[in-house]
């Protein structure tokens, strides 16, 4: 993904246990598609009562349409996806196990034109379709005690507050716990299934762009806070973009589209698109 991100201010049921995230931690065979195919359907289940979501069809089928595009781009793939929009006021997105998607609406508000919402999008496929996540559960398979699960599930999420935390978003930021490595990976999946899909690659720098600005204000996205230095990463996708043949028409605008979406988003949550950050 791209998070440290859930905070203490989110609207969401407490549970009683970090069962769930014990039991990720616990294994020891590697995860199969099919027992990850379970596993996200688990997670997105707990996630119900724990996120707040925009159930709006028009915002949902607008994010659910470039994210189908981006799929499609990315060739065959193991998983069905599916993409949900978050009413959260941080700048972030994340992945679950087999394809669940979910992006803030602070994202989308933040985004300038459709080739960076849909970098941030195809940043996350690429986790999934890398397989990063099973890797992670993978690297920590041989933890097998709640003790244990807690201690990574509170370092992830920046508090110690884990009687607010549930099995769903505990495995989520465990399992999103990624190295760099993985990150610069999905990076480059990210604007080779852009081009492929006709959104332009740059929006990928553009929206680290976004991010850094907010770094220099002081309000750092949680987005970002495990990723590499976002100068450098701005750096990289500059030069894996000049690297990619760049076939004529790739699209930065839809027409609108972003913009009607963003609105409605504003009028749904009561939230306004931050000062100046007016489309490209």
């Amino acid at each position: 993904m791209w998070p440290r991100c859930f905070d203490g201010s989110a609207r969401r049921r407490p549970a009683a246990t970090l069962l769930l995230a014990a039991t990720l931690l616990a294994g020891c065979a590697p995860l199969t598609v099919a027992e990850e195919n379970q596993l996200g359907a688990e997670i997105a289940q707990q996630t119900r009562s724990q996120l707040l979501f925009i159930r709006d069809s028009v915002v949902l089928d607008y994010v659910r349409a470039i994210g189908a595009k981006l799929v499609a781009a990315a060739g065959p793939q193991p998983f069905e996806y599916h993409f949900e929009v978050v009413e959260d006021d941080d700048i972030n997105a994340f992945a679950a196990p087999a394809g669940h998607i979910y992006i803030h609406t602070a994202t989308i508000l933040a985004a300038r034109d459709v080739s960076e919402l849909a970098s941030v999008l195809a940043h996350e496929v690429g986790h999934v379709s890398l397989r990063h996540i099973a890797r992670n559960y993978e690297r920590r398979r041989g933890a097998s005690t709640l003790h244990q699960a807690s201690v990574l599930a509170a370092s992830v999420f920046g508090y110690g507050g884990l009687a607010n935390l549930g099995g769903g978003l505990a495995a989520i930021a465990v399992l999103n716990s990624f190295t760099r490595s993985d990150e610069s990976a999905a990076d480059e999946f990210a604007i080779g299934v852009m081009v492929r899909a006709g959104y332009d690659p740059d929006g990928l720098a553009r929206f680290l762009e976004v991010v850094a600005e907010e770094e220099r204000a002081g309000r750092p996205p949680e987005l970002f806070s495990s990723h590499p230095d976002t100068e450098e990463r701005i750096a990289d996708a500059a030069a894996l973009v000049a690297a990619q043949p760049r076939p004529p028409g790739l699209r930065t605008t839809d027409r609108g589209r972003l913009e009607i979406i963003q609105r409605r988003i504003e009028v749904l949550t009561r939230k306004v698109r931050p000062a100046g950050r007016t489309p490209l």
